[in-house]
């Protein structure tokens, strides 16, 4: 671990200043629900306004900064009267449809104290997945930087199903991360750092740094946070810090308080070093940001055509399908013994494909026509796993 492609970076820290965090010019911070709100569930003024005062200190010092917020869904069951987070998904999306414009209006408040313009971006899986909407999100975030705004981003909970969502914006901000190509990422929850254990229990240990997965060994890592209404905990975030170091992106874990002494470069929090390989972004998304929509299983030659030779999955090489799915959305290509060998974006309709299996596509385009000369999942469109 430790450098990007066309840009070396010093994993080794300059005294007490982490160097690889001060070099950082485009940054992406992701807040927790639980240090924005208050228990009860409404949003937290003072807490809301000494991050924008970090963020906007960033932004006037020359960085690039996107925001990637949650806490819409707690911010809005207050003012539904509704006591806890709740578990079914219609109810969590009414109370996204209140919280987001009270999160996003106290935001856009606090950023005109320091002249800055917020922008805000909803996102779904689906959105970063299908080429052309990936290619949309990208631009405009890249357009809100380029005029000097504020990105904000959160899941879009009105409207996403089970089937389209992120699940944590922990892992969302790591995605977003790897799309705008960002030198730093910042976690900042309620916990100022890593440990090996529940940090309130005799015996924890802080981890100050994280170098690869040695470090992380007999770390046993919680679910949601102390105050209940998130949907993440450490073992989301310390997925995300794999999920953006595995683009060669260095990230800083700690708790909200500590934000602007992280984006200092002091050493505050868990610090993980940026590993050295770095795949395309948009393959990179489809790898860790979808769900497999079905499967499709292949014979010995297909496995190894796509996996060691690189090659795009024709029809002749699968012999069944599961699953109910479109064009356009994502699979699991198996083995024989049922393994994930690499994962794609189908260009058949599930009921389309058992009349095409084990046939070549010359016979198929002779006899259904040029249309069924195409691959079944190209190899532009697919990742290994």
């Amino acid at each position: 671990m430790g450098s990007r492609r066309g840009r070396a970076w010093p994993t080794a820290q300059n005294g007490r200043v982490r160097e690889a965090v001060t070099a950082a010019r485009r940054v992406v911070v992701k807040i927790g629900s639980s240090s924005l709100t208050t228990a009860d569930g409404g949003l937290d003024a003072h807490r809301v306004d000494a991050l924008v005062d970090v963020l906007a200190a960033a932004a006037g010092a020359g960085r690039e900064v996107v925001l990637v917020s949650s806490g819409a869904i707690a911010a809005g069951l207050a003012p539904l009267g509704i006591p806890r987070r709740p578990r079914d998904l219609a109810t969590q999306q009414a109370a996204a449809s209140v919280g987001q414009g009270l999160l996003i209006g106290r935001y856009a408040a606090g950023f005109a104290r320091h002249g800055l313009t917020v922008g805000q971006v909803l996102l779904t899986a689906d959105d970063v997945t299908r080429r052309a909407h990936y290619r949309n999100a990208y631009r405009t975030l890249r357009k809100l930087l380029d005029f000097g705004a504020v990105p904000i981003v959160n899941e879009n909970d009105t409207v996403a199903t089970d089937e389209i969502r992120f699940g944590d914006n922990d892992r969302l901000a790591a995605l977003v991360a790897a799309l705008i190509d960002a030198e730093l990422l910042v976690l900042l929850s309620d916990v100022d750092a890593l440990y090996t254990g529940d940090p309130r229990k005799p015996g924890s240990r802080r981890i100050d740094e994280v170098r690869g997965e040695d470090d992380l060994t007999g770390v046993t890592v919680g679910g949601a946070g102390r105050a209940g209404i998130g949907t993440g905990g450490m073992v989301t975030k310390v997925e995300a810090a794999r999920i953006a170091t595995g683009f060669g992106i260095p990230v800083v874990l700690t708790a909200a308080p500590h934000a602007a002494a992280a984006l200092s470069g002091e050493p505050v929090g868990t610090f993980f070093h940026a590993g050295r390989q770095r795949p395309t972004a948009r393959l990179f998304w489809l790898a860790h940001a979808t769900s497999p929509r079905g499967r499709l299983h292949l014979d010995p030659g297909a496995v190894q055509a796509v996996v060691t030779r690189r090659k795009s999955l024709l029809p002749a090489g699968i012999t069944a399908v599961d699953g109910v799915f479109t064009a356009g959305d994502p699979v699991d290509l198996v083995d024989v013994s049922g393994a994930p060998v690499a994962r794609g974006l189908v260009n058949y309709d599930a009921v389309e494909l058992p009349a095409l299996l084990g046939r070549s596509t010359g016979d198929l385009a002779a006899e259904l026509g040029p249309g069924y000369e195409r691959e079944v999942v190209h190899r532009d469109d697919l990742v290994l796993l």
